[in-house]
């Protein structure tokens, strides 16, 4: 497969951080990409080249005229944990896939996933939506890739994050400090659904991606120190702290989904479950992600030091921060994107 041969991609999530990330970079490139969304024209985030189609994921007709055309999709989950709400995104997708006859699907399963079964609903519907993928595609001669990221360094780029970072030198996150993680960047996510619906021979596979290594808490202050050029010290969060915050802006059970992932961390059952593969994901799809330092280095830290309404950032599309107390002053935030904000 040829990524010089334009595509024509429908992508599910292109409103979130993770599918704008790989819509963007689809467009390029120089491919068609079309997606879904539940909003009105005027409230549809700025995507440039992509074409919206109105529908919801649960009314498989909807999803039926995403795929209309395309010959390839990248399928990202909203962030809804209800087993049968995904259970109907899935298959709604996988039929739609077949019928319309797509080369390849690129699932995202915005998480890692570990390999015996939790009581975690972060990981069992990311499962859920892999199995009937895998079961909704088999002899249908549509290839199914999957991409299984860790944690995005870009939730680290955010208002509650940067001014403690830049005044105080402090990196806060609901992660263990021993945990060894590799952490990614979107673009680099971006970098590996590309590969992975480019890519010829790895109909099947499933790819722990990541950045390149492993970083306990200590090595990624450090990192996040060289690229800033000032001492940097990391603090664990308590999960439990952290899903509190995230309450308040998305509700309970939206919050117990996201944060379930780092309460599971934070036992230790598996704490290699967010490291880095060895290289085995970047060799396979001739993607060399960013080191920590390199993608800090990159990023406009002076936004958090200056004052004005003109000096803040633009929101990214479809994401919610949810802060949460640390022993400073510092807070912290995860990136998300739920059935609210992602379009569905």
């Amino acid at each position: 497969m040829s990524d010089h041969i334009p595509m024509r991609v429908a992508v599910v999530g292109a409103t979130g951080f993770q599918g704008g990330a790989a819509a963007r970079l689809l467009v390029e490139r120089g491919h068609r990409v079309r997606t879904l969304s539940r909003r009105p024209e005027g409230d549809r985030p700025d995507l440039p080249g992509v074409s919206f189609g109105g529908g919801d994921l649960g009314r498989f007709e909807d999803v039926r005229q995403l795929f209309e055309g395309a010959t390839h999709a990248a399928v990202g989950m909203p962030l809804v944990y209800q087993a049968e709400k995904v259970l109907r995104y899935a298959q709604n997708i996988a039929r739609a896939a077949r019928e319309s006859g797509v080369r390849r699907l690129v699932y995202n399963a915005n998480t890692r996933v570990p390999s015996r079964t939790t009581n975690v609903a972060g990981f069992e519907t990311r499962r859920l939506a892999e199995t009937v993928f895998r079961e909704g595609l088999a002899q249908s001669g549509v290839e199914l890739v999957v991409v299984r990221p860790p944690v995005y360094l870009d939730n680290l780029f955010s208002p509650w994050n940067g001014p403690a970072l830049m005044t105080e030198g402090v990196l806060a996150y609901p992660l263990p400090a021993d945990a060894e993680i590799a952490w990614l960047s979107h673009r680099d996510l971006a970098e590996a659904v590309f590969a992975a619906l480019t890519v010829d021979g790895i109909a099947g596979r499933c790819f722990d991606i990541g950045g390149p290594v492993g970083l306990t808490g200590e090595n990624l202050a450090a990192a996040f120190g060289r690229g800033l050029g000032r001492d940097v010290r990391y603090v664990a969060l308590e999960p439990t702290v952290f899903e509190q915050g995230l309450s308040h802006l998305l509700g309970p059970e939206a919050a117990a989904g996201i944060s379930g992932i780092y309460h599971y961390m934070a036992t230790g059952m598996e704490p290699g479950l967010l490291a880095a593969d060895g290289g085995v994901w970047s060799t396979a799809l001739s993607v060399k992600p960013a080191r920590a330092e390199e993608w800090v280095a990159r990023q406009p830290w002076h936004t958090w030091t200056e004052t004005g309404p003109e000096n803040e950032p633009e929101p990214a599309a479809a994401t919610v921060a949810a802060p949460a107390t640390t022993s400073t002053t510092s807070t912290t935030s995860t990136s998300t994107e739920t059935e609210s904000s992602h379009d569905v």
